[in-house]
Order: C-alpha cells, then sequence, then structure tokens
C-alpha cells in the first residue's frame, strides 16, 4: 500500500519514474496511490511502468491538481499483473494548464488491464491531449474509459482524446469508452476509438517485398505499440521500455522457409 505525494513548486522541473515490478513465484495485491500538485509555471512528466507478476493484481490511483500554466505529462505502460486498474486525473485549477496523457498496455493469456483517466477543465485556456493504444491476444481482456469534463467557465478549453487498439486473436476483447462533457461554447474538443485487426493490405504489401506472413505481422504490430513508446523523452525508460516491447512483440525477420 504504497502513498506517493510530489508537490513541485513555482516554476518547478522534475521527471519521476514511478516503476512496479514482481516476480512470478505466488499471488499478491498492489494498492498505489500518487497524488500531485503543480503550482505556477511547473511542469511534471510523471511515468509509469506496471510489470507486475503474472498472479499479481495492481490497482493504482494518480489524481493531479494544476496550477496556472503548468503542464503535466502523464506515460502509462501497463505489461504485467493477471489483472491491473490504473485511474488517472487531472484537474486545471487556473488558466492556461496544460495535460498530456500517454498510455500502451500489452496483454495476453488472461490478463485484464484497465486505464480510465479524467480531465477536468474547470478553468479558460485549458490544453489537453490523450492517446492510448493496446495490443490483446490470447483471450486477454481491457478496458479503456476517458472522460473529459470542460466546466462552464472554462471558455477557450483545446481538448484532444484518442484510444486505439489492436486484437491479435478472435478471443481478445476491448471495451472502450471515451466521453465528452462540454458545459461551455468556445471551445475545441474531439474523440474517438478504433478497434480491430491487422490491415490484409499492409500484410500484403510486405509479403509482396519478400517478408514472410509471421514476421510481416510481428513488424505491424511492433510499429502500431512503439508509436507511443518513441513519445517517452526519458532515454533510460525509453531503452527499458523498447527492450520490453521487443521481448513481447518479436521480430524474426528470417524467413523460415
Amino acid at each position: 500500500f504504497t502513498r506517493n505525494l510530489i508537490r513541485l513548486g513555482v516554476d518547478a522541473r522534475a521527471d519521476v519514474v514511478e516503476h512496479h515490478a514482481g516476480l512470478d513465484e505466488g499471488a499478491y495485491f498492489t494498492n498505489a496511490c500518487t497524488g500531485i500538485v503543480l503550482e505556477r509555471g511547473a511542469r511534471l512528466t510523471h511515468a509509469k511502468l506496471q510489470e507486475e507478476g503474472k498472479r499479481a493484481w495492481h490497482i493504482a490511483d494518480l489524481r493531479t491538481e494544476q496550477g496556472e500554466g503548468s503542464h503535466y505529462v502523464s506515460q502509462s505502460f501497463a505489461l504485467g499483473a493477471q489483472l491491473a486498474r490504473a485511474d488517472i486525473a487531472t484537474r486545471f485549477e487556473a488558466e492556461a494548464c496544460e495535460a498530456e496523457l500517454l498510455g500502451l498496455y500489452l496483454a495476453n493469456g488472461r490478463q485484464h488491464l484497465d486505464h480510465h483517466t479524467r480531465i477536468d477543465h474547470a478553468r479558460p485556456g485549458g490544453t489537453s491531449r490523450q492517446l492510448y493504444k493496446g495490443v490483446l491476444d490470447g483471450a486477454a481482456r481491457a478496458v479503456f474509459n476517458g472522460k473529459v469534463v470542460v466546466h462552464p467557465d472554462a471558455q477557450g478549453s483545446d481538448a484532444r482524446q484518442s484510444n486505439r487498439n489492436l486484437l491479435l486473436s478472435e478471443q481478445a476483447e476491448i471495451d472502450t469508452k471515451p466521453q465528452l462533457e462540454i458545459y461551455a461554447d468556445d471551445v475545441k474538443c474531439s474523440h474517438g476509438a478504433t478497434v480491430g485487426q491487422l490491415d490484409p493490405a499492409q500484410i500484403f504489401y510486405l509479403r509482396s517485398r519478400g517478408i514472410a506472413d509471421a514476421a510481416a505481422r510481428a513488424l505491424l504490430t511492433h510499429a502500431f505499440a512503439a508509436e507511443v513508446v518513441e513519445g517517452v523523452k526519458i532515454a533510460r525508460l525509453r531503452e527499458r521500455l523498447e527492450t520490453l516491447l521487443a521481448w513481447r512483440l518479436p521480430m524474426d525477420l528470417e524467413d523460415p522457409s
């Protein structure tokens, strides 16, 4: 039961990596709570890597309060645990706040991975961006529920949200629910979600260039997930994620024939 509190003063800057990892030897439960307070002009990148054991349960809550002109980046990467849920919320308490929420979840077997996000545009001139992508195989299941609320006083808000999912098997399942609640009239907001399989036309294109079917599928899957990893600016974390991606989504380009 971990409790983290991160507070950045006026114009302070920080990068924080929260990493949860466990062995596969037994079942256990992680319940993590992180609170963040950003004062005027503060800039924080909070990255979370969840690599719990295969029989673990992981429940986490992350809540942020943003001051005037603050910039907040949340990066969530969920790979482990039998059952995991991440609740991520930020609230614009003053004008001209910015938030970027980025996420990637990879599930196989009978894993169940959830992401629930909420951004409250409570004051004018705020900007938010969300991009979450998922790759599911086996009988895995994932849930994405992203909610953006633009309050009556939040004129000039700009919010965009996107959730994209790739299903690699007929048994995999994703429940996605992007939401917008707008109570102001001078805003720019959009949201969307996609769920699909690999594009047969793209597979055919790679096959026509001499790439084996399995390698073509691996390349396309890896490219789909790598888009999120490439957005990570913390070098050592990005290197770790690239290693994990190569392990979870191997790209064997040799033609077995």
